[in-house]
């Protein structure tokens, strides 16, 4: 028998009551965040978190069974809520420390590189190991922190920006393999609440259209993939280098066309899973569909009666 523990220190509060726990993790978002639901009240009695808790502060969730914990997240206490008779803490990776104010700017024919190394500049104690090559012509830094900055670069160049050791991370994404993981319709896989779709490469006909505008107002445009089926447009501001809107096309393209599964299987805490891992899916009834996927996301639902995770799936790896 299973009996589910968990081992969660915020600043120097160790949480000895817990309702639930939802920590969400994707290579496609900026931040992973963590959502931590603890009783109001016990016995009749207000629980006092203000004098012990502050925003800022190291948040380390560990989750398993049987006293086996594994690290689910690390990070930082953003928000602190009262609200429905329970205490709702908020949490962010260690992006939550880009949350600081840069100068107002404007950058010409600047790179992701060069715009992140100015930012960590200011920000202070970061360095940066970046080997996504997109350009932009402007870009325009103004009223924002630096956490706006890699949002910005995040949504519209689609990289996967992480903080580790002090270092920020930019990569293209499905570049890095973070670990594997092996899933089973037979042993742990949870038909209940897994949604898969198994699709050709002839039945995903896409033609991804990228757009900008350069300085006279006129519509750069870069086309990829087959017409006839359907149609993907993307928008971007301040990008007249064809080389990276061709990067944004063939990226985008990728990720949508390929032979294999589309959707999320619902697995349990153990195999741990990341995003960002690769994870191989076996069906021993019909093992043409067998295959190996990017986990582009993790979201991780705790509480006393289980733990749950729904694994989304990115492009066929092989």
């Amino acid at each position: 028998m299973f009996r589910m523990c968990w081992d969660i220190t915020i600043g120097n509060f160790k949480l000895r009551l817990l309702e639930k726990v939802n920590v969400k993790k994707s290579v496609e978002l900026l931040v992973d965040t963590a959502v931590i639901t603890i009783p109001g009240a016990v016995f009749n009695k207000t629980i006092e978190v203000e004098n012990k808790l502050k925003k800022g502060d190291a948040v380390t969730i560990k989750l398993g069974y049987n006293d086996e914990l594994k690290e689910e997240f690390k990070g930082y206490l953003k928000d602190v809520k009262t609200d429905g008779g329970s205490i709702i803490l908020e949490c962010e990776d260690p992006i939550y420390l880009f949350r600081k104010s840069v100068k107002d700017e404007e950058l010409k024919n600047a790179k992701v590189s060069s715009i992140l190394n100015n930012v960590c500049s200011q920000i202070g104690g970061f360095s940066v190991s970046c080997d996504y090559d997109f350009s932009y012509d402007k870009f325009v830094i103004s009223n924002a922190t630096g956490y706006d900055v890699l949002k910005k670069i995040q949504e519209e160049a689609s990289p996967n920006i992480y903080l580790k050791d002090n270092v920020l991370h930019v990569h293209p994404q499905y570049s890095e393999i973070f670990g594997d993981v092996v899933y089973n319709f037979k042993t742990n896989i949870e038909k209940t609440g897994t949604d898969l779709k198994y699709k050709s490469k002839d039945d995903r006909k896409l033609l991804v259209v990228v757009e900008s505008t350069d300085k006279s107002g006129k519509t750069i445009k870069v086309e990829k993939g087959t017409t006839g089926g359907d149609k993907m447009t993307v928008k971007l501001s301040g990008v007249t280098d064809k080389a990276s809107l061709e990067a944004k096309a063939q990226q985008v393209l990728e990720s949508k066309v390929y032979d294999g599964y589309e959707g999320s299987i619902q697995g349990w805490l153990i195999p741990f899973v990341d995003a960002g891992y690769k994870a191989k899916i076996v069906d021993d009834d019909y093992e043409y569909k067998n295959g190996t996927y990017y986990v582009i996301s993790v979201e991780t639902d705790f509480s006393q009666s289980g733990g749950i995770r729904k694994i989304t799936l990115g492009k066929r790896l092989s």
